[in-house]
């Protein structure tokens, strides 16, 4: 049972960036999505969301909808002149599976709450966002994100900016998300060190070399190309 399925999808603006991509995203799947600058990543996971159409093939949503994924995007910008506190950040995120109903209810304040004790950070609560850490703040957006869904996150670049010890805490986050409550993870990085690697499958992104698969085969590859 998939989640999401790719078929022979090519995606891009004017003309295709990324051609003949095939994937299956299946529950409790941990996908990295890895290439170089211009290969597609961040078109790939736009089209995954639905805010861009294929200009081949299908994208099938089978047992998810777009609006029903979380999404924690490489930058959130918060103005810095408007004081908006950590729990009223948290619940924005609620917004996207609601569609047109644009207030709350009390199970999104319920879902604001364990998203924010899921990750530690119910002490924040109160705080003014801007008045975070780098650290602090990633784990907030994933708050954010989390507040949308029960199944299925898409996290792009999520660690950019991070020093080591905020990048290890993420990473140990989304593990956890991931294996002990039953969250999908489709996340987009640079970083090919071992602790992004946590993820059970790969999608290398290499100009006309599309590789998807085990990440215990892709790092075989990595390993044999050296």
């Amino acid at each position: 049972m998939s989640l999401i399925k790719l078929a022979n999808v090519s995606l891009g603006y004017n003309k295709p960036i990324l051609k003949g991509v095939n994937m299956e995203i299946e529950p409790g799947d941990f996908i990295c999505i890895v290439g170089p600058n211009g290969s597609g990543k961040s078109t790939l996971i736009k089209s995954i969301l639905g805010l861009i159409k294929p200009l081949k093939g299908k994208i099938i949503f089978e047992n998810i909808a777009p609006n029903f994924i979380g999404y924690m995007p490489q930058e959130t910008k918060v103005d810095a002149n408007f004081p908006a506190s950590v729990s009223e950040i948290v619940l924005s995120g609620a917004l996207n599976k609601k569609g047109f109903l644009s207030f709350y209810d009390k199970s999104d304040v319920l879902s604001m709450e364990k998203s924010l004790s899921l990750l530690g950070i119910t002490s924040l609560k109160d705080k003014c966002f801007n008045q975070l850490s780098g650290g602090q703040r990633q784990k907030v957006l994933l708050a954010r994100s989390l507040v949308s869904t029960n199944k299925m996150l898409i996290l792009d670049e999520p660690s950019n900016n991070l020093d080591s010890k905020s990048k290890k805490e993420l990473y140990e986050i989304l593990k956890d998300l991931n294996e002990n409550h039953g969250i999908t993870v489709l996340m987009v990085t640079h970083d090919l060190d071992h602790g992004n690697l946590l993820g059970n499958k790969i999608l290398s992104l290499r100009e006309d070399d599309i590789f998807f698969g085990p990440t215990t085969e892709f790092i075989r590859r990595i390993h044999n190309d050296k």
